[in-house]
């Protein structure tokens, strides 16, 4: 096969790996090659073993046409959630199903020179673990906090190398080829292609974390800006509160409404006598914490209710800031936060109600993302996927996989 063949092929396998059924037709649309030499490679592609039929299209009066799949093992993607505070690394097959355990470790990345090192090892473990072959992996796509340069392979705030590029340090090591991206810009992507945003012109992705972070899908496509820095929500300057934020800044978004200050504002408040269910809270392990507030919540615990609230509303107040910039038609409040489900929602509307402009705001549904914690795990393997076609790491990477 030619090496234009095989760029078509990659092609028709990135296609029918976000779309999952698509028609000899569809697929010529897609690719723009003639319905023929569409025919031809599917007709490869099916006898290599990499896609079957699956069926029919649903019937619109004429001959139905059949439908294509990828089999599920055909390919492989390795996919790394990274916060500042834990990282979560999956296998994932052609249909987005996770082959191994997820391996979930804490990963400090703030003033740790050894965060690099420690993430490549962790992700070389993890396929040496699975026992797939290297060959039949597409790549490392990593989600990750900070100002992420996708394109040059570059996170300005963590996981600085000593020498070269992030990914090349990564795929020097682990011998594949290696994307990374913004997390909420991956949370916004994994939304866009498999989610609540799926078929959406303009949708705002807000990653509810440790920060909280915005994904931008307009007319269609995923956001990243100029130098890919779009949709630093966390540090839009929105109050006079004095409080020191990640960012060096005073006053961002995020020194009131991360899950970070959530946990601290339980704390302080449990200090000056509210009644609760909680208990003092950890800091050290922030991810129970938050899963405390939660289960209080959802028990009806008053206190733990209202501090979320306060957090929701707070939110709420930057979200509409973003209806009357860019007039979406969804908010998507995804990320590991979207775990406390509709108790953001009532805060959040009603900040819309005080700041924002009601005919603005009159077509904006807010809603609450099914993808939740897997969010960002689907997106760095949507990541590969997107990139999939452009990948020269290897010009046998494409090659034919055995029945």
């Amino acid at each position: 096969m030619t090496e234009k063949s095989q760029l078509y092929k990659k092609k028709i396998i990135k296609h029918l790996y976000f779309s999952n059924m698509l028609s000899c037709a569809d697929l010529s649309d897609k690719i723009n090659k003639s319905l023929p030499v569409t025919t031809k490679m599917l007709g490869k592609l099916i006898e290599e073993g990499w896609v079957t039929e699956t069926g029919f299209a649903a019937s619109t009066g004429g001959r139905r046409a059949v439908m294509y799949s990828l089999k599920p093992d055909v390919l492989y993607v390795v996919a790394v959630a990274m916060d500042q505070l834990i990282t979560s690394i999956a296998i994932l097959n052609m249909q987005n199903n996770q082959v191994a355990a997820t391996e979930i470790f804490e990963l400090p990345l703030l003033k740790n020179p050894q965060a690099l090192s420690t993430l490549t090892e962790k992700i070389e473990d993890v396929i040496g673990k699975s026992g797939i072959s290297k060959n039949n992996i597409a790549g490392v796509g990593i989600g990750m906090p900070g100002f992420v340069d996708a394109i040059q392979g570059i996170n300005y705030t963590f996981l600085e190398p000593e020498q070269g590029t992030l990914t090349q340090y990564i795929s020097s090591i682990i011998r594949l080829p290696v994307f990374i991206d913004n997390d909420s810009r991956l949370i916004a992507l994994a939304e866009l292609m498999f989610g609540a945003a799926r078929g959406k012109k303009n949708a705002m992705v807000i990653n509810i974390g440790w920060g909280v972070g915005l994904g931008m899908i307009l007319n269609g496509e995923l956001f990243r800006g100029h130098n890919g820095f779009a949709g630093e929500f966390s540090h839009i300057p929105l109050f006079l509160n004095n409080k020191l934020c990640s960012c060096g800044k005073s006053g961002c978004l995020e020194t009131e409404t991360s899950l970070l200050i959530v946990i601290e504002k339980a704390n302080k408040g449990l200090k000056d006598g509210k009644i609760s269910l909680l208990k003092e809270l950890s800091v050290e392990n922030a991810e129970k914490a938050f899963q405390d507030i939660i289960k209080a919540a959802g028990k009806g615990d008053k206190f733990a209710v209202e501090i979320l609230s306060e957090s929701g509303y707070n939110i709420g107040r930057g979200v509409a800031i973003l209806i009357h910039l860019l007039n979406p038609e969804l908010v998507i409040l995804s990320g590991r936060g979207s775990s406390a489900g509709k108790i953001w929602q009532a805060p959040i509307q009603q900040a819309l109600n005080e700041h924002c402009i009601p005919r603005l705001a009159l077509n904006t549904e807010i809603q609450i993302s099914s993808l939740g914690y897997q969010a960002e795990i689907t997106g760095a393997a949507a990541l590969v996927m997107e990139n999939y076609e452009k990948s020269d790491w290897r010009k046998e990477h494409a090659h034919s996989v055995q029945n």
